[in-house]
């Protein structure tokens, strides 16, 4: 399978993606490029978008990067810093690139952007499994 086939497959059964509204901007082996539009219900009591949705976007964005490759793989480690405010209305956009990739494991940094300004940033680490994307 292309790295294309494998996250659109992804994308069509993954439900909270598509709830977050997310939109495959651009995908390749090892990287991949999503936006979306941060909604009323995903803010919080500051009237600012909740962490969880930048984080939430960039998780998504992990995980279609780390499976372009055609190995199924999952997150064991991530950590993000929130950087900028978000408010309903904004469009942002994660851009996942591979920092290294070994046998077991894959490394990747996920940079959030709105407009050309840095909003947050992510590390994830994924584990690769030996079962194959068919």
């Amino acid at each position: 399978m292309t790295a294309k086939e494998i996250v659109n497959k992804m994308f069509d059964n993954d439900a909270f993606s598509q709830w977050l509204g997310i939109t495959v901007e651009n995908v390749d082996e090892g990287t991949c490029s999503l936006s979306m539009v941060i909604r009323k219900e995903m803010t919080n009591g500051f009237n600012i978008a909740h962490g969880g949705i930048t984080y939430s976007l960039a998780d998504s964005a992990l995980a279609f990067a780390s499976n372009s490759h055609g190995r199924q793989s999952v997150s064991v480690d991530t950590s993000i810093n929130h950087i900028e405010v978000l408010k309903e209305g904004d469009k942002i956009v994660a851009i996942a690139k591979q920092d290294a990739l070994k046998n077991k494991f894959g490394f990747y940094t996920i940079e959030i952007k709105k407009e050309e300004k840095t909003v947050a940033l992510f590390k994830g680490t994924v584990f690769r499994s030996d079962k194959e994307w068919e």
